[in-house]
């Protein structure tokens, strides 16, 4: 933490001990509006003070908060009417009192109106789904909110849901006239008039809606909304600034370990139902006997405690009960069987590890034996001594493919949206010696280097990267190192995805786990903020933020028409550059440059790529149009986008899959696990048939051809 911020830790703690003091006789667990004050200030707080760029807490950001507060609550613009919008527009100038100590009154307000809006809509739903709908008429809906405003009364709302609710109608309708028509010759099958058919769609459509709003109306507690409130304010700030409650806080401390304390079951949603879909092997459940397969959750109880009616919750919301805090705590599952028999079982939290988060690799035998490695995301175990580090893992990897003597290495970083840190600067240490691995900068500082300091190179052959769109944050620095190093090939999208900043978990309660500044044990915990501190950048200097790594070799993708990059959000700090790093280039420089653009223009030539790039192109269009409601259309609409989806499935998979083989060494640790077996069958199967795997294996190949060249050039000159 940075020095500059200790004044803040102080200020936070002096208003902890202010409303600790304002509050002495009463109980604020009692009084959810005090402690939301609380929980306001001292994020207006953290946010001025401690941000790495703040913008000015000023009238013309309440404005922007509240226009913001209602988009997060109405994403759709479908429940608001815009008489609402005006209305709160009283409170453009207030919430940046409220966050400097002026009582809050503009999230209450908001917050009731769309309690109230919501619940209207809830009830019109199914008026709407009570009489037929002409599919004949030409009528179109626009599914984007960009394109449109919210709804100037009822009335115009009301036809806006009654567009979105004939859409999903005619979707069902036409799947079962396709049924019907497949199915009419069969024996048994009942043939039903289309008035029947567009009767069962509305039901489906109208029982699809019930669970789509009870579930709204589970999840959307005040505290649900406040949290909603707080997240707008930190967004505002950057995209990456976000409030933690503290039961969320803790999921995200999981996802980033690994591993976390549960039963070891994981959850579906079943026709509105929550059910087992699977048990981790040697997890509390798989252990108990007791629980199977699509048993239905009901309830959930902590211990003896009175059980929660889990009908109507969103899965997320479900394990959020189920998962403790403590190892060793007991949950209670009130649970219905496949043949209708209700129990109640009783199971004992324990360690659970997500394997599948895990680094894991496998060798592609060809014209050469390439190693392969995924790593779905850059995870650490801060809280155990021993715990999961990704950079440990990566290391073990690389010595399993070593000792099967692998030619090249491909680090599949498609879809790792980044984690710790520290090991990705661990990680960029294993292929090159001692050197600066990215430099971070906090406010009003001057940058800092982050370096590898270990002269070893565990591994030095032929090695490329692949990124994608969805590759952020620590994925880009690894990308961007290899690629300024020129240690590696970087292959993906146009580009990856543009997080170039740095984020500390700050708790609002500011108990010991800060500086021991307080050892108030009963302080109520307020949930963390994790605050964007720092940015970092390349050691080329210029920053990864916004513009992420532009890949040596650029291969259409599908995430190229969609718009979630950081550059497409208006919150996102800007590209800047600091001073180049002083670092030498890769020694033993493979022959990359002449093959990166040997490679981009065979892939410009590739059939397969120029059609995925055409249907890609295709797709993007397809999105931002009107979708006709007229059945002759939308049937002519459907034709295409399921030639197209059918045309790029095929091309995304090679007609003859690769020789993928798992390293003798999880070989023999796997012995006769069947289900660690099938697990890596699985892998296997779906990473064997990657038209984008292929390719980098081709690139690497090609390397491995010009490397030999050049070796035996220097062994027998002429």
């Amino acid at each position: 933490m940075s020095r500059n911020f200790i004044p803040v830790i102080i200020v936070l703690t002096g208003l902890g001990l202010f409303f600790s003091y304002q509050s002495q006789g009463r109980n604020d667990n009692d009084d959810p509006k005090t402690r939301h004050q609380k929980i306001l200030h001292k994020v207006g707080i953290l946010l001025e003070d401690g941000h790495y760029s703040p913008k000015k807490i000023d009238d013309q950001f309440s404005k922007s908060v509240i226009k913001k507060f209602t988009q997060n609550l109405d994403d759709e613009k479908s429940i608001f009417l815009r008489s609402d919008i005006e209305k709160f527009k009283k409170f453009d100038t207030k919430v940046d009192d409220e966050i400097h100590d002026a009582p809050l009154e503009s999230f209450y307000a908001i917050n009731e109106v769309y309690i109230k809006r919501r619940d209207e809509v809830a009830v019109l739903f199914k008026v709407l789904l009570e009489k037929p709908f002409d599919f004949t008429t030409d009528e179109k809906i626009q599914m984007d909110p960009e394109k449109y405003d919210y709804p100037k009364n009822e009335n115009e709302r009301t036809d806006q849901w009654r567009r979105r609710l004939k859409y999903a109608v005619l979707a069902r309708f036409v799947d079962m006239q396709d049924d019907r028509e497949k199915n009419k010759d069969k024996k048994d099958f009942v043939l039903k008039a289309d008035s029947t058919l567009e009767r069962e769609a509305r039901d489906q459509v109208r029982k699809q809606m019930d669970r789509y709003f009870s579930t709204k109306k589970t999840r959307e507690t005040e505290e649900e909304d406040f949290s909603v409130f707080i997240n707008t304010i930190t967004g505002l700030m950057d995209p990456h600034s976000n409030y933690f409650p503290p039961i969320d806080y803790r999921s995200f401390n999981e996802t980033m370990s690994g591993r976390f304390f549960g039963i070891g079951a994981q959850l579906k949603e079943d026709d509105g139902k929550i059910k087992i879909s699977s048990l981790v092997s040697g997890g509390p459940a798989w252990k108990s006997h007791e629980l199977g397969e699509n048993d239905e959750i009901i309830k959930v109880a902590q211990g003896n405690q009175e059980p929660v009616d889990v009908t109507g919750y969103a899965v997320s919301d479900a394990v959020k009960l189920i998962r403790g805090a403590e190892k060793g705590s007991e949950v209670r599952l009130t649970v219905r069987k496949p043949d209708g028999s209700i129990k109640v079982i009783s199971l004992i939290r324990d360690d659970i590890k997500l394997e599948d988060t895990f680094a894991k690799s496998a060798v592609i035998n060809g014209k050469n034996k390439i190693g392969y490695i995924y790593l779905p995301e850059f995870y650490a175990d801060f809280e155990r001594p021993n715990g999961a580090r990704c950079a440990v893992d990566v290391a073990k990897e690389l010595e399993k493919l070593k000792a099967e003597k692998v030619d090249g290495i491909i680090l599949d970083l498609r879809g790792n949206g980044g984690g710790s840190l520290y090991d990705v600067v661990q990680m960029v240490g294993l292929f090159i010696p001692n050197g600066p691995v990215c430099q971070v900068k906090g406010r009003d500082e001057k940058p800092s280097i982050l370096r590898d300091r270990d002269d070893r190179v565990q591994y030095d052959g032929p090695l490329a990267v692949m990124v994608d769109a969805a590759s952020a944050s620590a994925s880009e620095i690894f990308a961007a190192a290899i690629q300024d190093y020129k240690r590696g090939i970087i292959i993906g999208s146009s580009s990856t995805y543009g997080k170039g900043t740095v984020q500390r978990s700050i708790p609002l309660s500011m108990q010991n786990e800060i500086l021991q500044l307080s050892n108030n044990k009963n302080e109520e915990d307020l949930g963390n903020v994790k605050l964007t501190l720092q940015k970092f950048y390349r050691i080329n200097g210029g920053a990864t933020q916004l513009r992420g790594v532009k890949p040596d070799i650029i291969l259409p993708d599908r995430y190229d028409y969609m718009k979630f990059r950081e550059r497409d959000n208006n919150a996102a700090l800007p590209w800047d550059e600091i001073a180049v790093a002083d670092y030498q280039i890769w020694k033993n420089d493979f022959p990359f440059q002449n093959i990166t653009s040997v490679v981009n223009e065979e892939a410009q030539k590739n059939s397969v790529f120029s059609s995925l790039k055409t249907n890609i192109e295709w797709l993007e269009k397809y999105m931002n149009k009107d979708y006709s409601l007229n059945i002759t259309k939308y049937r002519d609409d459907q034709t295409q986008l399921k030639a197209i989806s059918k045309r790029m499935e095929e091309l995304n998979k090679l007609p003859q899959a690769m020789n993928f083989v798992i390293p003798s060494a999880d070989t023999a640790n796997v012995n006769s696990a069947e289900d660690k077996i099938e697990k890596n069958r699985q892998w296997i199967k779906f990473r064997s048939s990657d038209v984008y795997i292929d390719e980098t294996v081709k690139t690497l190949e090609k390397v491995i051809l010009q490397n030999n060249l050049v070796r035996s050039d220097v062994k027998n000159p002429e």
